[in-house]
């Protein structure tokens, strides 16, 4: 990691303790153990968060690739990778790229391929599927790695139905605004969209 990725980390430490009236902690923890501690909080209360919204409304607001999500918005909160432009349209172009071919493979209505097992159709399915997502954040330039993660996890009829996507979204969103709100508390300028624009304003 670059030495201004690590400023900004210890900065965002530092500002939420200050925030939190928790000067004598970062006094006295090494950097590592407050980061440790600090992703520790965020990543489960994220998670968590999304997983009493999911407890509550009986629908698939969490999904496995939202924890790499919340790694890297909590881990590396001024990258490109976790501005919310990245990670809100990664997210949607994996999912309808895996919707996409999980329909032209007539799987829509299928058992998953981990309920059911591995098959022909299913495998090219998710080949196919990955391999636009991957092509399309490189073209589009929004690379968010666990977007690739949601792109199999629908092409392999883990959420095989259109109207799940919004669900889906809707998880990326409440990390998203968790991270925007943390960020801000501890003074890191945590981008609305891009991380051009919160660059061009500095």
């Amino acid at each position: 990691m670059s030495k201004k990725t690590d400023r900004l980390r210890r900065q965002l430490i530092i500002g939420l303790m200050r925030q939190f009236h928790l000067e004598r902690m970062e006094k006295r923890l090494p950097p590592g153990m407050a980061l440790a501690l600090f992703n520790f909080f965020n990543s489960g209360l994220s998670i968590g968060l999304i997983a009493v919204i999911a407890l509550i409304t009986k629908e698939a607001f969490i999904f496995p690739s939202l924890g790499a999500t919340a790694f890297i918005l909590f881990y590396l909160p001024m990258t490109e990778v976790a501005s919310p432009r990245n990670v809100l349209s990664s997210h949607l172009v994996g999912a309808l790229c895996g919707w996409g071919v999980l329909w032209m493979f007539g799987l829509n209505d299928a058992p998953s391929a981990m309920a059911a097992g591995m098959d022909w159709p299913h495998a090219f399915s998710a080949a196919l599927s990955m391999a636009s997502t991957a092509s399309l954040m490189a073209l589009l330039r929004i690379a968010h790695p666990p977007a690739a993660a949601t792109s199999l996890i629908v092409s392999l009829g883990l959420m095989p139905h259109l109207n799940q996507i919004p669900i889906l979204m809707t998880g990326v969103l409440v990390l998203l605004t968790q991270a925007f709100v943390l960020n801000r508390l501890a003074g890191i300028p945590y981008p609305l969209w891009s991380l051009k624009q919160t660059s061009r304003k500095l």
